[in-house]
């Protein structure tokens, strides 16, 4: 009923779904939102499919109440909080899997990772029937998965990615990195800073090779304890590049202390 009420008069709609933990590249989603569509709805559901065996499903940071403010007071129309057996009743035994696209990178590193994701996404778009729906670039990966799952299950609901948002420092915000500590923030800051300067070396003609390698030192040096990859990526096709050429990204995914960052920037020539 809530949804025929914010549709009446023929309002398009935007869907903004997230896990929650909300901070300001959440709320740039809910502006670009306002902008491209009459109502706004959000999601906050903490998807367990798509965390991994030993993952931070338990202790990943849940604050409904702060978020649904801040909801409200960027000009959020609706906010739905799914539980789990509302999603996933007793019985259910469909999943959705991107074959291609979610199979390198975070697929590998974190695996059935994306099939949870897609899943999800499915049922909140088909739940919603939002005109369009808006998730932000720092997920790059899972942003090329959702555009291909609802083209090819014909979901008719426009995918907008935005820019990611950071910290004045470069540090993308995330959900994730309230689990850091203080040195460990300063740490992390590397992460952009060793992408930003491979960019710089690929643009000036380093061999991509040496300049991933140099960011994968600079990680190490920085207290990375683990870097699942740095690599230079087809932004269309996610697959990897030896040389640059054509519409390019950055993205790595490294942890420090007991946090697994992500990030990613374009790389133009």
């Amino acid at each position: 009923m809530a949804l025929v009420a914010l549709r009446a008069g023929s309002k398009s709609l935007a869907l903004i779904p997230t896990m929650g933990a909300l901070h300001a590249g959440h709320i740039a989603l809910v502006e670009e939102a306002r902008r491209r569509a009459d109502r706004v709805v959000a999601t906050i559901f903490v998807n367990p499919l798509q965390f991994g065996v030993g993952e931070d499903l338990d202790r990943y940071p849940r604050q409904e109440e702060k978020d649904a403010g801040m909801l409200q007071r960027a000009g959020c129309d609706l906010l739905w909080l799914p539980q789990a057996q509302d999603m996933y009743p007793p019985g259910f035994a469909t999943t959705v899997s991107v074959k291609g696209l979610s199979d390198r990178w975070d697929g590998e590193a974190r695996p059935g990772h994306f099939d949870g994701v897609a899943t999800v996404v499915a049922k909140l778009l088909c739940a919603v029937r939002p005109d369009i729906a808006v998730f932000g670039e720092k997920d790059f990966q899972q942003l090329a998965v959702i555009r291909r799952m609802t083209q090819d299950l014909q979901l008719g609901v426009e995918i907008l990615g935005h820019p990611t948002i950071r910290d004045a420092d470069g540090l993308a915000l995330s959900s994730r990195n309230a689990y850091l500590s203080a040195d460990e923030r300063q740490k992390a800051l590397a992460l952009p800073q060793a992408l930003n300067e491979a960019a710089a070396q690929i643009q000036s003609g380093t061999p991509v090779a040496d300049s991933l390698a140099q960011a994968k030192e600079r990680l190490t040096a920085a207290g990375f304890a683990r870097i699942d990859y740095v690599a230079l990526v087809n932004a269309l096709t996610l697959e990897p590049l030896d040389r640059a050429g054509g519409p390019m990204r950055l993205i790595a995914a490294a942890v420090i202390g007991r946090t697994r960052l992500i990030d990613n920037i374009a790389v133009d020539l």
